[in-house]
This record gives C-alpha cells, structure tokens and sequence, in this order.
C-alpha cells in the first residue's frame, strides 16, 4: 500500500474531482490525455462508499452472459440513436434502466422519436462517460445459485462519477455489494476485460496483470497469484482457470471483448482478419494457446467459431481503419444485440451467429459512430442476473457412431429450493411433438437421462426442462423449444481422411458405481492412450498407455475410486480423439 494511503485520500479525491471538471466530456473508451496526465504516482482511486471490502464468507459464483437476465443497464449520454435502438429491443426481455442525469429530459426524447417505455426505469445519477460495462459491476452468487451479490472493482479510468455507479445499482435493488478497493483485496478491473463461463473459468487478457503493478490505479503491487486469489474470492474463478492472453498490438484498450466471447460453456467466437493482418496473428497465437493449455469446464477441448472482423472502407485497424468488430455483442435472455456495420459484411456475421445460436432474436444495431471511440453495444452495456436463477449446465451430444446405445443426456441442474422435476424433451429427425424423458437426480445437482439408440441416419433433436420447488420453470437452451440442441447418428465407424481407424464403443454400466468397462474396437494395431478427466480438465487416471490390438478389446477401471460425478474418458491415438462422458454415482 502507498504510504500514507489513509491521510492522503480525500485531499487527493477531491483534487482529482476538481480536475476531472476540465476533462469531463469524454467520448472515447480509450484514456484521454488530459486523464493521462492524473496517472502519476499520487494517484488514489475513488473509494466505492459503503461497499463491502472483505470476501464473501460463502463460495461464490461470477454468472455467464447467457444467464437469465433480471435488467439491462444503459448511460444516457453521446450516441442517443444506439441507446434508443438498445431500449426499444432490449425492454422486449427484460427490464432496461437508464443511468442519466434527469429522466425527463430521456422519456422526452424516446418518446419523441417513438421508443416505447413499457419496461424501462431511470437511475439519476452523475457520471462521467457512455462506458457502463467497464465501471459497471458484476451479478455473483453464493453457493451457485443462492444470494445474489454485486462485486465490482478500481475502474481502471479516472472517471469519479463513473465508479460510484455500481453502489448506485446496488443499493437500487437492495443487493450487498462488494468491491476490491481496500489492501491487501485492491484490484484494477474493467468490465470489458473479463468474462466467465458461469462454472468457475475467467477470461482476461493480461492487461489485467499490467495494471495491478502498484502504480498509477493500484495501490499495492500484486503477483499473479495474488489477482487470481482475489478473482477467486470475490468472483469465484477457480485456482487454474482464470485463463490470461497477451495484450493485442492493435487493441489499444486491451480488452477481450474487442475479438473474443463465449457462446457456451465450451465455445469460444473468435474475431478472425485475413492472414497476416492487424491482430490476427496474436489473436491466432493466443487462441493456439488457450486450446494446448486449456479444456472447457467439462474437460473437453473448447469449440471454436470464427467470425470475421470487418474492414473500414478496406482498411483495418492496422491501416487506420476503425477496431470494427462483430464480437461486441450482448446477451438479453432471447435476445443478441449486435454491432454492424455494412450490409456486405453484416449477413456473414449475422448467419455465423444464427447458425451457432439457434433461434436467438438477433438485432443488429448500426454502430459506425461509437466505434471509432474503441467501443460497440457489448462496452456501453450491462445486465443484473435474476434474483434466484434455475441453471441449467449441459454439454451438448456430439454427433455419434453409435447407433446401438442409449445417449446419456447429463446437466447440473440447481435452485436455491431445489430440484422437483427435469426432463429431456426430444424428438426425431425435427418432426412430430418433443416427447417427455424424465431425468434423474444422481447427487450433487446432477441429473441424467438416456435417450434410447436410434437408427443411422437420425437426427435427435433436444432440450432440457427444470421445475425447481419454488415453482420455477426453465429451459436450456434459454430459447427452447424454438431453439435445441441437435445431433446426427452417422453410418459406419468413425475415420480419419477417410480410412477407418477405430472406435470407443459405448462404456457400460453408465452410470457407474464400480468395475466400469470400455470396450474399443481397431481395424489395426495403433499407439493410443485412455485417460480419464474431470469436469475441471484435470486427468485423475490413466486407463490404458501402449499399443490397442486390432479388433475388440477391453479396458477397465474402478467408478467407486473417484468422488460422485461427470467425468470424460478420452481415447487419444496419433490421428483422433475419441471422448465419452461417465456419470459416477
């Protein structure tokens, strides 16, 4: 901690605040000059009032995008024809608040150019920029699904007005908010830099680590040991999954949310540009990184979808054009507000997103303007997560060779009430009603189901519903039944260009409880290894290491050696990887 930290803060605040005064019409996300020239070693950060400095006492969970979303926050300032867009769409969802100075002056003109307020509120409050979802604050909840917490942290601008504005929610909807202001918990964050899966992973780039180095925001200097501690406390990224990535050359913000998002659990949207130009190569880099280093929270390696960055009147942000970029987007329950740009552009973007997200309402929002000041709809942007969510977390069914077995459908399903019902709802070749499988509930909040085997050439179609004891009802996908999960049944045996090389057989019993068998099928003998992972990607066991022989053969381990759960056995040869789930009861 800086030396007299204490004594020096309010001096210092209000120094800063008076100074702000000169610099307060702020457009750009990225730091002005004049904001520049606060950054010095006598820098304090603004202390977020009657925010909660200290851990949470419970295990915490940092809510994913895709999660139920309660409200939509905007700030009312530059760009009133994006906000207008945002509030006509995003109110059809669920509740939009307008941070602004004087609500009247807002209601005027959404209602002169014709924007319904059927589902809006108003929050007035100073602040400073357009910029919410960086010095706004994050939904968590303890133990998975129970209280529902605000957590934010130093805002890495100095903009006092802008950082009072999570304690201004907070304290709107009653919420305990906590905040990483006070050593030995400070950390510098912004919005833009972080997102989570919803099951303990968190994505930064290292910008992250660059400014929690004790100078300038951070009052005390931190290894990255320390910021994942504080991450894991407050925000409950687990120890080993807070996956950083090197800062972008062209990027001048650093922020993740500029090229990458996560659509799932398991797949990552990536921004792509030809090769060899603006980011890309260190875009490429860090995903190559991610995908050596890194499985999903299932313990699978992630999806990628790659959408391209689109150009500015053929220049890219390596050639002054401006940081066009189609994955600063955002989540509204059914909804996806989109950032475009031209139409010749647009339609491949929006037809990447369509087919990876099935049946999500996409807007597209024309931000040619705000992008120029390094930011789109996903920046100026934030949501509260539902007071008491049903999640549903589930790894969709690949396609599959395997036409003689069940298909195992395995979701952690949780409520604060618990669990009263959940089934499968599914059907074949897309015709006909869903029909009904219940599931059922093997401990720890996990539920599973079979759905029985099918002929080559089908395609099962499904979803998830839950019924919690409060009465709740949900869906996964959150856009059921219009939006579901689909696999194919294949014919043959799986290949690699073509030539058949084996198969993973299904493992039975499944679930399991003790002596477990995996049979496994080669045309020829080839080197190959089965290992066993947990749903964190950490290998608990290696099954098998040598030579497979042709034809059938067995390989064995022991269920009731390992805690209850979702586990991954992978048969790994030089040419494919084969991957099966196995609930232990």
């Amino acid at each position: 901690m800086k030396k007299q930290y204490i004594f020096v803060f309010l001096a210092t605040f209000f120094l800063h605040v008076i100074t702000f005064a000169q610099v307060e019409k702020i457009y750009s996300n990225q730091m002005t000059s004049e904001e520049q020239a606060l950054i010095d070693d006598s820098y304090l950060p603004t202390m977020s009032l009657n925010a909660i400095v200290t851990p949470p006492t419970s295990p915490v969970r940092a809510a994913a995008e895709w999660e139920e979303v309660q409200t939509l926050f905007i700030t009312w300032t530059s760009f009133p024809a994006i906000l207008r867009e945002i509030i006509k769409n995003a109110q059809q969802e669920c509740q939009v608040v307008v941070v602004c100075t004087d609500s009247n002056t807002v209601k005027s003109n959404l209602s002169s150019n014709n924007i319904p307020m059927t589902n809006v509120g108003f929050l007035q409050k100073p602040f400073n920029t357009i910029w919410l979802r960086d010095y706004g604050g994050n939904t968590v909840y303890e133990n998975g699904v129970a209280d529902r917490l605000f957590v934010d942290w130093i805002y890495n601008r100095p903009r006092p007005k802008d950082d009072t504005i999570p304690a201004a929610i907070a304290s709107m909807y009653n919420i305990p908010h906590y905040s990483t202001t006070t050593p030995p918990n400070d950390l510098v964050g912004t919005g833009g830099n972080f997102m989570s899966d919803g099951r303990g992973t968190g994505f930064s780039s290292k910008l992250i680590l660059n400014e929690n180095q004790g100078t300038g925001f951070s009052p005390s200097a931190k290894t990255e040991q320390q910021v994942d501690s504080i991450m894991h406390r407050f925000l409950g990224i687990d120890y080993g999954r807070y996956i950083k990535m090197e800062t972008l050359p062209y990027d001048g913000i650093h922020h993740i949310d500029m090229h990458i998002k996560l659509l799932d659990e398991e797949t990552l949207l990536v921004g792509e540009y030809p090769q060899g130009v603006a980011d890309g190569p260190q875009i490429e880099a860090n995903l190559q990184y991610v995908l050596a280093n890194y499985n999903s929270v299932f313990g699978t390696p992630y999806k990628v979808v790659r959408i391209p960055q689109p150009p500015e009147n053929g220049a890219y942000p390596n050639t002054t054009g401006a940081y066009r970029t189609y994955a600063n987007w955002i989540f509204v329950n059914k909804m996806i507000l989109l950032p475009i740009y031209e139409t010749q552009y647009d339609t491949t973007a929006l037809r990447i997103l369509q087919e990876s997200l099935p049946n999500y309402n996409i807007v597209g929002i024309p931000c040619n303007d705000i992008i120029q000041q390094s930011g789109a709809i996903h920046c100026i942007t934030h949501t509260l997560g539902v007071e008491n969510p049903l999640l549903i977390s589930h790894q969709a069914l690949d396609d599959t060779y395997n036409s003689t077995s069940p298909y195992n459908i395995t979701a952690l399903i949780e409520h604060r009430t618990g669990i009263s019902a959940a089934n499968v709802m599914y059907r074949l070749n897309n015709t006909g009603n869903f029909m009904a499988l219940a599931m059922t509930n093997i401990g720890q909040n996990m539920w599973t189901a079979n759905i029985p085997a099918q002929n080559v050439g089908t395609e099962i179609q499904y979803y998830i519903d839950a019924t919690a004891t409060s009465g709740k009802q949900q869906v996964r996908p959150i856009t059921a039944p219009n939006g579901f999960w689909d696999f194919k049944v294949l014919g043959g045996v799986a290949t690699e260009n073509g030539i058949s090389e084996s198969a993973m057989m299904p493992i039975f019993p499944n679930p399991a409880s003790a002596l477990t068998c995996i049979p496994v099928k080669m045309d020829k003998p080839i080197a190959a290894s089965i290992d066993m992972y947990d749903m964190l990607g950490k290998k608990v066991q290696t099954i098998f290491e040598g030579t497979i022989p042709a034809g059938e053969s067995k390989y064995f381990f022991f269920a009731n050696k390992f805690t209850a759960g979702i586990y991954n056995v992978v048969l790994q040869t030089t040419k494919s990887r084969y991957v099966q789930r196995v609930v232990v009861k």
